[in-house]
């Protein structure tokens, strides 16, 4: 935790949040560019064709070339220069064993990058800069589906009940026959009812036969193109040598050792008792905590003090939903004098104080420090109201 506070240039803050957006779709997608005029699938109802793809076969492997577009964050310059295929958009290939293990290599004129995982580990070659970063993934837990043998999908009766669930927050569409990449696969559009944020959509598809996803794509309010997309050209089913993801960075990279923070934020959440409350969390904190009862409008939900001994802060959260506002406040350091990750990006000013903003398609991050204390705000939200919300916490 201690090394991402002292994190000063958005580089890492930018590329790790590319990776998450890239390798949570990757992990277990298989990406395809719709072809037209292949064979589309029978029509289902939408319960009968997510069990039907649920219970298919796994296949062997799956070998693809790929196209991933990302439109989210700013221009390279805005974001101080930053160049990286995970950043700006690229093509490539992928491959993907039945175990779990990946590879999945992008090369654009912005940088080439690589990312290697299996289910303990992930690294990522950032060409632009170098430099490989490396990461413990958190532990799945063995009771994550106790209702269910390992392996077995859930009965019919209990996917609509999901189902039926979401639609009281989601507007759902049904599965909708259509061909990707020659394969018969079966389409689902998704969108927010309300508290989306900027979220305006996403869609899935996935084979009808094997189970597979094959087109995922998120959307933002008001836009007919995709924020985030992986798509590939072409795709093939069989079994993948080991060899194909199990690369080396190049010998003279740079290491970045980001350590299990997941695993250790786990764990820290399983031994202490939460500390919630205003007053609680303040006492906890052993500093001012600004936390107005509503900020812009939204009622105040949960006040709660997070961090181990070393970063003792507290988290503010309003709204509900993705359209939700949080507030991370803690005492400002030496490091967080010199500003933090958004330190290189573009300046706002906050009621005379100098803040940093990153404004994306899906959400605003800003940063200021004000008596002492250092804030981050963070929403799904334009940045005029981000910047109102920043200016109403005090």
């Amino acid at each position: 935790m201690k090394l991402l506070r002292t994190l000063s240039t958005p580089r890492l803050a930018m590329l790790l949040a590319g990776v998450v957006a890239l390798v949570v779709v990757a992990a277990s997608v298989a990406v395809a560019a719709s072809g037209g005029g292949g064979p589309t699938p029978p029509p289902k109802p939408l319960p009968q064709a997510i069990h039907d793809g649920l219970a298919a076969s796994k296949p062997d492997g799956i070998t693809a070339r790929i196209k991933f577009t990302n439109r989210l964050f700013p221009s390279g310059d805005l974001l101080g220069n930053v160049g990286s295929a995970l950043m700006s958009g690229a093509s490539g290939r992928l491959w993907l064993t039945n175990a779990g293990k990946g590879r999945l290599e992008l090369q654009s004129n912005a940088g080439d990058v690589q990312v290697v995982w299996n289910g303990k580990r992930v690294s990522v070659y950032d060409a632009s800069s170098n430099t490989v970063y490396k990461a413990t993934l958190p532990e799945q837990s063995k009771e994550a589906n106790p209702t269910h043998d390992a392996g077995a999908p859930p009965a019919l009766s209990e996917i609509g009940d999901f189902l039926a669930k979401l639609r009281q927050h989601a507007t759902l569409s049904g599965a909708q026959p259509t061909d990707v990449a020659g394969q018969a696969a079966y389409r689902v559009h998704i969108s927010p009812k309300h508290d989306g944020g900027l979220l305006g959509s996403a869609e899935l598809a996935w084979d009808a036969a094997r189970g597979v996803p094959l087109d995922v794509a998120i959307f933002a309010q008001g836009s007919s193109s995709p924020v985030l997309e992986l798509q590939v050209t072409h795709i093939s089913y069989g079994p993948v040598p080991e060899s194909d993801v199990a690369i080396s960075p190049p010998a003279g990279a740079k290491t970045v050792d980001l350590g299990s923070t997941a695993r250790a934020a786990a764990h820290s959440t399983r031994e202490a008792k939460p500390v919630s409350g205003l007053s609680a969390a303040q006492a906890a904190a052993g500093f001012a905590v600004v936390a107005p009862s509503k900020l812009v409008g939204l009622p105040r939900q949960d006040v709660r003090a997070v961090g181990g001994a070393d970063s003792k802060a507290v988290l503010v959260v309003y709204g509900q939903g993705l359209g939700a506002i949080v507030v991370l406040e803690r005492k400002a350091d030496s490091a967080a004098q010199q500003g933090g990750a958004l330190s290189s990006l573009p300046r706002i000013s906050i009621d005379g104080l100098t803040g940093h903003e990153l404004a994306t398609q899906l959400g605003t991050v800003i940063q200021w420090q004000r008596n002492g204390v250092s804030y981050v705000l963070a929403g799904s939200l334009p940045p005029a109201a981000a910047e109102t919300a920043a200016r109403d916490l005090k």
